[in-house]
C-alpha cells in the first residue's frame, strides 16, 4: 500500500500537491500541523480499491474554496493527528481493523469539514443576500426546522427573492399541506374511527366534540361511542357523561375479542367512535394497541391526535410510535395553547398526514374546526417567538445551517412538492 507524504506551508498548498500527484480522487488518511507546517498523509483512489479489506467510503479530496480558513480551522485538523500512519513502512503492514478506524476518522473529518463549508458558505449568503437571512429567521422563529427552512429557501426564486419571497414560502408549505376538503369526509361517508395519541393530547373531548357533530347530523340512533380507557382514572365516566348529554350509549372494551364483539353488535350503527386510551409513544403498549385496532373484523380507522404545543422532535416520535400499519390521519389539537405551530405543520408536511380537524378549545362541539390548510400557515406565521432566549440572532444562523445536514434536507425533498406563485 503505497502511502504518500506532502508537506507545505498552507493547507491549499499541501492539497494542491496532492491533487497534483495522486489526482482529485485520492484519499486523505491525515492531517496534522507539523513545526508550523501542514502534513498530508494519502493515497491513491486505485490503491485503497485494491486492498482486500470490506467495502469502505473513500473521500475524495474536494476542491479548495477561494477564501482563507478561519484562524482556529489549522486547530480543528490538530485532533487528526493521533491517527496518521507512523510510516510508509508500516503502512503495508496496516490490519484491516486498523484501516477501518483510519476511515472512521476520515468520515469525521468529512462530516466536519462539510459543516465548516456549510457555515461559510451561509456566513456568505447573509452578506450578499440579507433578504434570506430575514427569511429564514421568520421561519426558525414559527418553529419549522432547519432543514426544510433550508429546503425552502434554496428552491426560492431569484425574481421571488426581494418582494415576494415570504409569500411564496407560505403557499408552498399550503400546498404541501394535506386536508379534509369538508365534513362529509365522517360525517356523510361515516364507518368506525378509533382517535389515538399519548396522554393529555385531548383524545375524549374531541371524540365528544366529533360525537356532537354526528348527532347534529344524523341524530343520535346512528351513532355509538366506544372506550378502551379503562386505566385512567375516571376516564369511562367522563366519555359516559358526553354520552348522556347526547343521547348515546357507551361500550367499554378491554381487549382485542372484546372489540370484535362490540364491532359486531354496532355494526348498523352509521358512525362509531373509538375512545382509546392515553400511551406513551416510547411505550410498548402502542404496538398493542394498534395490533388491536388492526385485529377487528371493522375497517377501523385511526385517526392521531397531535398537540400543537409539543416540539417537532416529540411530534416525530409521536408519528413513528402510531404508524403502525398506516394512519387515516390526524387532528391537531390544543392549538389555542400553542406558542407556535410551525414544529407541528413541519411533521405533517414531512410525514405526508391528512389533517381532518383542528381543535382550539374545551368547548364541545364550538372548539372543533375542519381544517384549513391557509389559515393554518398564515397562523403559523403569526404565532412567532418572542422571548428573547428563544430568537435566533444573526451570528447564530451560519451555525444552525450547517447542521442543517444533507441527508435530513434530501429527506424534506423527498416529501416536499415543489410550488411556484407562477
Amino acid at each position: 500500500m503505497n502511502v504518500r507524504k506532502f508537506t507545505a506551508n498552507t493547507s491549499r498548498e499541501a492539497i494542491r500537491m496532492l491533487r497534483d500527484a495522486l489526482g482529485s480522487d485520492a484519499v486523505i488518511l491525515s492531517n496534522r500541523v507539523v513545526d508550523g507546517r501542514v502534513e498530508i498523509l494519502a493515497m491513491a483512489d486505485a490503491a485503497i480499491n485494491s486492498i482486500a479489506t470490506p467495502a469502505i467510503d473513500a473521500v475524495a479530496v474536494p476542491a479548495m474554496p477561494s477564501f482563507t480558513p478561519r484562524g482556529n480551522a489549522q486547530l480543528d485538523l490538530n485532533r487528526y493527528a493521533s491517527t496518521a500512519l507512523p510510516s510508509n513502512e508500516n503502512a503495508s503492514g496496516m490490519s484491516a481493523a486498523e484501516f477501518s478506524d483510519v476511515m472512521t476518522e476520515i468520515r469525521s473529518m468529512r462530516g466536519m469539514l462539510e459543516s465548516q463549508l456549510a457555515e461559510l458558505s451561509w456566513a456568505n449568503t447573509q452578506k450578499r443576500q440579507p433578504q434570506k437571512a430575514m427569511l429564514l429567521k421568520e421561519m426558525l422563529a414559527t418553529g419549522f426546522s432547519a432543514s426544510l427552512s433550508r429546503y425552502l429557501l434554496d428552491k426560492l426564486p431569484e425574481s421571488e427573492l426581494a418582494s415576494n419571497g415570504l409569500a411564496w414560502i407560505k403557499s408552498t408549505l399550503a400546498n404541501n399541506l394535506s386536508t379534509i376538503s369538508n365534513e362529509s369526509e365522517i360525517l356523510e361517508k361515516g364507518g368506525v374511527y378509533a382517535l389515538v395519541g399519548p396522554t393529555g393530547v385531548g383524545k375524549t373531548t374531541t371524540t365528544a366534540k366529533l360525537a356532537a357533530r354526528c348527532v347534529m347530523r344524523h341524530g343520535p340512533a346512528k351513532l355509538a361511542l366506544i372506550t378502551t380507557d379503562g386505566y385512567r382514572i375516571g376516564g369511562y365516566e367522563q366519555l359516559r357523561i358526553y354520552g348522556k348529554i347526547l343521547g348515546v350509549m357507551v361500550h367499554s372494551v378491554k381487549d382485542e375479542a372484546d372489540l370484535r364483539i362490540a364491532l359486531s353488535e354496532l355494526k348498523n350503527k352509521h358512525t362509531v367512535l373509538i375512545d382509546t386510551v392515553g400511551v406513551s409513544q416510547r411505550d410498548k403498549m402502542v404496538t398493542e394497541q394498534v395490533a388491536m385496532l388492526s385485529g377487528a373484523d371493522a375497517s377501523v380507522k385511526r385517526l392521531l391526535c397531535l398537540n400543537a404545543t409539543s416540539t417537532g422532535e416529540t411530534l416525530s416520535e409521536v408519528v413513528r410510535a402510531y404508524q403502525g400499519n398506516g394512519l387515516a390521519g390526524c387532528i391537531l389539537t390544543k392549538l389555542d395553547e400553542a406558542a407556535t405551530i410551525g414544529g407541528a405543520l413541519d411533521i405533517v408536511i414531512r410525514q405526508k398526514l391528512n389533517i381532518y380537524y383542528v381543535a382550539s378549545g374545551q368547548r364541545v362541539p364550538e372548539d372543533l374546526h375542519v381544517a384549513n390548510k391557509l389559515y393554518l400557515v398564515d397562523r403559523a406565521f403569526k404565532l412567532k417567538r418572542e422571548t428573547g432566549a428563544f430568537k435566533f440572532q444573526d451570528d447564530e444562523l451560519p451555525i444552525l445551517m450547517a447542521n442543517a445536514n444533507l441527508h435530513a434536507r434530501q429527506t424534506v425533498a423527498a416529501n416536499l412538492k415543489e410550488h411556484s406563485l407562477g
